[in-house]
């Protein structure tokens, strides 16, 4: 498995806040099934700023320690970068990480509670520079739970998603989890990944996650969503569901 999303660079975000918790998260990774993983600290999101050339550096230092540890896993850098007024700045001035060396892809996370309106604009623009934009953890997005037709525009418009797969198995609540259900159903969601931080509560759950996707989906999602991982580090092309809009359950009183 790639997990193409996980905060497990020492000490620049709110992941892993020291080397030796880093090499426990990558042991637990390995355990997990994982085998290549794509380093994704936070950048421009308020709190952590973390330029390309930093992350590119902090990568191949936790790659060189990896192999110290004899830890047979192989990491790439990129950024999870919130959408912001000044993302397209960013991306000109060469200081975003892809997913992929060709440029194809690009991890955009929204704030927890909203879906600024100048978002459409800005995933526009990313699209004209020829990047795609792939939307991390939708499912825990609480703009997007109440106005689910948010996420389906922006998917009908060519960008991805990638769920959580500590959502989908209901780490974090029912509620989340419903939500993930209903994503995957309507053809939403592309991808899994761990999301990984050092966290009470948190662990890796990659292969329950695919398990259960086995389960509801069947054996050809799963084969897509692993190929879709692969295509993201690799820059290839990857591969769509027909997507409907999730409907919403409305309750009405009578009086």
């Amino acid at each position: 498995m790639i997990d193409v999303h996980c905060h497990l660079l020492p000490g620049i975000d709110d992941g892993s806040k020291s080397l030796d918790i880093s090499l426990q998260l990558a042991r637990d990774a390995v355990a997990d099934g994982i085998t290549a993983a794509l380093m994704t600290p936070h950048h421009m999101n308020g709190h952590y700023t973390n330029h390309r050339d930093d992350v590119i550096k902090a990568t191949q230092d936790f790659q060189l320690a990896l192999n110290d540890a004899q830890i047979p896993l192989t990491v790439f850098p990129s950024q999870e970068v919130r959408i912001t007024g000044k993302l397209l700045e960013a991306l000109d001035q060469h200081d975003i990480l892809t997913t992929d060396e060709t440029g194809h892809y690009i991890l955009i996370e929204f704030p927890s509670n909203d879906v600024p309106t100048f978002s459409k604009d800005v995933l526009y623009e990313v699209q004209q520079r020829g990047i795609t934009p792939i939307i991390v953890h939708p499912e825990r997005n609480t703009r997007l739970m109440a106005k689910p037709d948010i996420l389906y525009d922006f998917i009908d418009r060519g960008a991805y998603a990638q769920v959580t797969a500590s959502s989908y198995v209901g780490t974090f609540g029912k509620a989340v989890q419903k939500f993930s259900d209903d994503i995957v159903r309507s053809g939403l969601a592309h991808l899994f990944a761990s999301d990984a931080h050092h966290l009470p509560g948190r662990t890796y759950e990659m292969s329950a996650a695919f398990e259960r996707l086995a389960q509801q989906m069947g054996d050809d999602y799963v084969a897509i969503y692993q190929e879709n991982a692969r295509a993201l580090v690799n820059g290839d092309a990857l591969t769509p569901f027909e997507a409907v809009p999730i409907k919403k359950k409305r309750f009405f009183s009578a009086y």
